[in-house]
């Protein structure tokens, strides 16, 4: 299903805006206010055909307005109808309204009749429709006796209804004993005029208690004709009937039930005619007779139906147009078909029309001198004639004024005076109905008023039209004009619209439309205005709307309806589902813009609808949820088409529950093998409900099906029957047959074994054969029971033998099977390998060669050679260890293998063995290689210790693995200076049975950096790192700092003291130059620091103090007497030398870490000293 967004707006304002529009165009005439002096209007009457219920007072409405306020009075029949002299008739209290009292003994038949209201005062006369009064009638079925109904199989029938004449005429329907309708259908139904009718009668409508009911809503009464009996005689019926009346000698039998065409049951004949009025429900019938059941088809000669107000009833026996206009006069035809032929009945419809309006005379409001018509224009068919009446009198007998003059349907009035006002009416009557009028004319003189209250308040949604209203009255009749703002220009354009009731219309009202408008009414009286406010509010709109969602059962959804509004506009949220009000469910949760369903169900699905509604205007958005659910099992499996070895299933597909269903599965079950247990059998496309499927014999089939969806599977469906397929020989034989000896003088035999379904019969059992491979011996055979194993003993070892097994069952053998080679028993390798050679290639790896045995002495199946290999010693320590003997295997029949990650310098022994299935044979003799000397491995340790002002002592440990025999130590040191930079590398060869040594002449305070590794004669191992670093004594401190005392030290510094001096006199004098400032200009010109040569305390020279240059030297400071660099002194860290170092010593002054090799990138600590100091240096420090 594709995903439904659907969305819609509406506006509130625009809504008003039609309704005042209309209202507009019903009062263009103006309305007098009530306070002035006006002839009678009419306001509320009854209508013109009034039944009423005998059992309740009648009472018959007759409103009016006027002023001064009218008088009534009535006629009843065309004569006066005096109500005081009728004591059960009163008139309400200023109102003309009667009321007749039945319910106290009075008879509403006695005030039949047709009534006239009048109502009056000194301005005129206004008078009411003529009221046709009738008491509603319904009266009981007249006795009657009906006979039984007797009608043959096949033919037509009707039964007549005939229900009693009421007022108004009863509804129709027929129901039997039990108060149950009777069904209908396109052989049976109810005729226009109450009858039932029978196309073609069938044994199931014989029936004693066919009831007629006449329904009389307006006393809510129902009568009930007497049971009418219908007995369909059957073929079957008549040929017994027939039979019991004659001989056994005469030929009898009735003619078996004849198919019949049609012929119509009404209207009778070919034509017909029918008038029906304008505006009216035009209803069309034809009912036919035949066998097969007619069917009816509806055309109009020379035209088309009308497409929108055409309908079909009563099984399209009835042609129903409604509002019918002359257009639809014509011939319409109604054609009756069926297998045998047609007959047809043409309909002559002509529309007429009681008189209607084209032009009602309005009320006419004069002033004095002023020239005005009424005119009062009606069409009909035929047409209408119009008359004129003036205060209910007619025209042409009425006290004549000379400011009127009739013509036809038109009065014209001019130089009217106040003694003009009367109330005109108009009567338009054809011979199907009459229209009547009521019209005044009303001179006054009356300056301009405004009705609408002053400051009403008009607030409208961007974009719709603005109606601002300006209800007006005065005589003549003022003119209009509109200004926006107090002192704004009067309005014009096409951007507004001028109505004549005042209304000022702005079709498409903006923000900057927002203000005060006035309203100015004047005419030769006087002058008046109103203001009115305009507010322009921003339009709500969704700016998220829900979407299409499709769900599980028992899922979680959300609709998400996000809004964006006036704020001055406060909106409610509406959700509705199907167009209708939510569930009462607490699973249902509304939020504030959304709406949440828990735990959803299938009743869930359909359209969720958010209304968003404010005072202005309202959205809404709709989506669909769609619930979807694994699809329902299938239903009704049948089994068709039985055959040995297939069958057709069929089967009726469940719900799918909104989500196609892809494909169904067959399952089978074997209830003779293996009830209960049910296997795949096949599967088909969703679109198939049909398959045929394959069986195999002697099975006790049953099937299921189970549909399949997106979501999943849906639960099994119920077996079908089962259905039970013949025995037969085995169409397959056993499959994975092997031969393998479990023991060397042994076969045995395996297969798997054919399942239930597949022995095809009773009594499975297997023929099991074999034989030697390249003998011509003759097959040996068994036949065993239904296993999946045989032995066969006493045979050779490890020999081949072609082996088969075949199938068979109480009906035969199964086809002849194929043949498989197995072998007997293996046994243990009877030889080890020989001629076993070892070449070492370097000092871990060597290559071993081996001839491969013979492969009869293999006794089995070749895997492999395996290889056992262990180090005897190691020839550098000449010392024995544990052994652990290591093993490689080589697979197929190879004859070398490379030994690797073997120790340099050791001595190593190996053997050679064959292997097969049963397990390996024996050694070949142990043979010795020796790998040569490798490099070394790094020493164990270096330690740094006893630091002095230009020595180190070093010591180390040898290597964990020599891997030969050491000649030597190689030392390598470079110093490192304070930039990180290393310095000339030097090189110590050390004797091999060394374990220390004391390095001399080094620099005091400096840090060295130390690489050393050992050798063999064949070469260099890795190398182990440590860093160290000589002290500095109180002496070496001493003399660095009587270097400031030397001489040219100190006129060096003098020189540049001097220099200080003279730059803060030129400063001193250049700021005061010119005279005294103001000490805000002073101040202001001391702002800048950089400038200011002394201090503002005591006027001494400034200092740029560095907290690190201005250290003391104190004793010690830069190595500690605990041997160790501390973090405060230098933030230089050791880190960076090697992995993880903390840049601390030992107790006895070596240095923890290893060099890793990384590039260095900040100075080293305790490096300062490494050169001495300079006066550079020196001056910097001071400054």
């Amino acid at each position: 299903m594709q995903p439904k967004n659907m969305m819609k707006k509406k506006s509130t304002s625009a809504s008003k805006a039609s309704l005042l529009l209309f209202l507009c165009q019903m009062i263009s005439a103006l309305d007098v206010p009530l306070d002035l002096s006006q002839p009678p209007t009419i306001t509320q009457q009854s209508p013109k055909d009034y039944i009423v219920d005998p059992r309740e007072n009648i009472v018959i409405q007759c409103e009016a307005k006027g002023k001064p306020p009218p008088s009534f009075s009535w006629t009843r029949n065309g004569t006066h109808f005096d109500i005081d002299k009728d004591a059960q008739v009163t008139m309400k209290p200023n109102s003309g309204t009667l009321v007749i009292n039945i319910m106290n003994g009075g008879k509403a038949e006695a005030y039949e009749g047709v009534y006239q209201c009048t109502a009056r005062n000194e301005r005129g006369a206004a008078i009411s429709n003529n009221i046709v009064i009738r008491s509603s009638r319904s009266p009981l079925w007249t006795k009657e006796k009906l006979e039984p109904n007797q009608v043959r199989e096949g033919d037509s029938l009707v039964l007549h209804c005939r229900p009693p004449v009421g007022l108004p005429p009863p509804i129709i329907f027929w129901m039997d004993n039990a108060f149950q309708r009777l069904p209908q259908s396109e052989r049976v139904s109810q005729g226009l005029n109450g009858d039932l009718y029978f196309s073609n009668v069938q044994p199931e409508d014989t029936r004693e208690d066919y009831i007629c009911y006449a329904r009389f809503n307006h006393t809510q009464t129902i009568q009930q004709k007497q049971p009418i009996s219908v007995k369909v005689l059957s073929v079957d019926s008549l040929n017994d009937t027939i039979a019991a009346n004659l001989s056994d000698t005469d030929i009898y039998g009735a003619k078996p039930v004849t198919e019949r065409q049609p012929i119509l049951l009404t209207p009778t004949g070919s034509t017909s005619n029918k008038v029906e009025l304008r505006g009216n429900v035009l209803l069309l019938e034809c009912i036919a007779a035949g066998l097969p059941t007619p069917v009816i088809r509806w055309i109009k000669e020379g035209g088309e139906l009308p497409a929108n107000r055409t309908f079909f009833e009563n099984f399209k026996k009835t042609l129903k147009i409604i509002d019918v206009s002359e257009a639809d006069s014509g011939n319409y035809k109604c054609i009756a078909r069926n297998i045998l032929g047609s007959t047809h009945h043409v309909i002559s419809v002509t529309v007429k029309a009681a008189p209607y309006w084209i032009t009602a005379p309005r009320n006419l409001v004069l002033s004095p001198g002023e020239d005005g018509t009424l005119i009062c224009r009606a069409n009909g068919n035929p047409k209408p004639s119009i008359s004129w009446l003036t205060n209910g009198v007619p025209i042409a007998i009425a006290p004549e004024d000379p400011s009127r003059k009739v013509d036809g349907d038109t009065i014209i009035f001019s130089d009217v005076q106040e003694r003009s006002s009367a109330v005109y009416q108009c009567n338009a009557s054809n011979e199907y109905g009459y229209l009547l009028a009521n019209a005044f004319v009303n001179v006054l003189a009356e300056p301009p008023r405004i009705l609408t209250p002053a400051n009403k308040l008009y607030q409208v949604i961007a974009n719709n039209p603005a109606l601002l209203d300006c209800a007006y009255f005065g005589s003549p009749k003022p003119e209009i004009e509109w200004f926006k703002g107090v002192k704004g220009s009067i309005l014009r354009g096409n951007e507004y619209v001028f109505h004549d009731n005042g209304t000022l219309e702005i079709p498409l009202a903006q923000k900057d439309s927002t203000g005060t408008y006035t309203c100015v009414a004047r005419n030769e009286l006087g002058k008046i205005q109103n203001e009115v406010q305009l507010e322009v509010k921003d339009p709500t709109m969704i700016i998220k709307q829900p979407e299409y969602k499709v769900i599980q059962r028992a899922g979680q959804v959300s609709f998400e309806c996000t809004i964006k509004h006036d704020p001055t506009l406060i909106p409610t949220v509406i959700w509705l589902k199907d167009n209708g009000e939510l569930p009462d469910d607490e699973r249902f949760l509304v939020g504030k813009d959304n709406l949440t369903i828990m735990n959803v169900t299938d009743k869930d699905d359909g359209t969720y609808t958010c209304i968003i509604n404010t005072t202005l205007d309202s959205v809404s958005a709709s989506a669909v949820l769609t619930v979807v659910a694994r699809p329902n099992p299938p239903f009704d499996l049948e089994l068709t088409g039985q055959l040995e070895r297939s069958i057709e299933l069929s089967w009726i597909p469940g719900d799918e529950n909104n989500s196609p269903i892809t494909n169904f599965l067959i399952e089978y079950e074997d209830g003779l093998h293996e009830p209960g247990v049910w296997h795949y059998q096949t599967e088909v496309p969703g679109t198939q409900t049909t398959v045929q499927l394959k069986l195999s014999p002697y099975v006790n089939y049953s099937f299921r099906v189970i549909a399949v969806n997106e979501i999943g599977r849906s639960q099994p469906s119920e077996p079908s029957e089962q259905y039970l397929t013949k025995a037969a020989n085995p169409d397959e034989n056993p499959s994975n047959v092997q031969g393998i000896g479990s023991e060397p003088d042994n076969l045995v035999i395996t297969w798997e074994s054919l399942k239930g379904f597949q022995s095809n019969g009773p009594g499975l059992q297997y023929k099991v054969s074999w034989r030697q491979k390249d003998f011509d011996d003759e097959w040996t055979s068994v036949i065993v029971a239904n296993v999946s194993k045989y032995i066969v003993s006493g045979t050779p070892t490890f020999v081949p033998y072609e082996i088969k097994v075949q199938a068979l069952n109480d009906l035969g053998y199964a086809p002849e099977p194929s043949e498989v080679i197995g072998h007997s028993g293996e046994d243990l390798p009877m030889v080890a390998p020989g001629n076993v050679q070892v070449h070492v290639l370097n000092s871990t790896l060597a290559k071993v060669h081996w001839d491969p045995v013979p492969l009869k002495t293999v006794r089995g199946h070749l895997q492999g050679y395996k290889v056992y290999y262990w180090k005897v010693q190691s020839l550098s320590r000449r010392s024995r260890r544990h052994v652990e003997k290591k093993i490689l295997t080589f697979r197929g029949n190879k004859t070398f293998g490379m030994l690797p990650g073997l120790e340099p310098y050791s001595s190593y022994k190996l053997n050679v063995r064959v292997v097969n299935g049963k397990g390996e044979g024996p050694a070949s003799p142990d043979k010795v290689f020796k790998t040569p000397e490798g490099v070394p491995s790094s020493p164990s340790f270096l330690k740094i210790t006893n630091p002095t002002l230009d020595s180190l002592t070093l010591e180390w440990g040898s290597p964990t693995h020599p891997n030969g025999v050491l000649t030597s130590y190689i030392l390598k040191f470079q110093p490192i200076n304070n930039t990180h930079e290393l310095g000339p590398l030097v090189e110590i060869r050390i004797p091999a049975n060394e374990s220390s040594l004391i390095l001399k002449n080094l620099n005091y305070s400096t840090r060295y950096k130390f690489y050393f590794n050992a050798q063999t004669s064949v070469g260099s191992g890795s190398q182990i790192t440590e860093e160290a670093v000589t002290i500095m004594d109180e002496a070496m401190a001493s003399r660095q700092v009587d270097i400031a005392t030397q001489g040219w030290f100190i006129g060096l510094m003098c020189a540049v003291a001097l220099l200080i001096l003279i730059l803060l006199i030129v400063c001193f004098i250049r700021r005061n130059k010119g005279g005294k400032y103001p000490v805000k200009e002073k101040e202001d010109a001391h702002a800048d620091p950089e400038i200011q040569p002394m201090k503002e305390d005591d006027g001494t020279f400034g200092e740029y103090s560095d907290a690190e240059d201005h250290k003391p030297l104190k004793k010690g400071s830069r190595t500690p007497s605990d041997r160790t660099v501390k973090k405060e002194d230098s933030d230089d860290s050791l880190v960076d030398y090697g992995e993880g170092v903390n840049g601390q010593f030992n107790e006895d002054g070596s240095f923890i870490g290893q060099y890793s090799g990384k590039k260095e990138k900040e100075p080293a600590e305790g490096n300062e000293s490494s050169e001495a100091p300079s006066p550079v240096n020196a001056m910097n420090s001071f400054v």
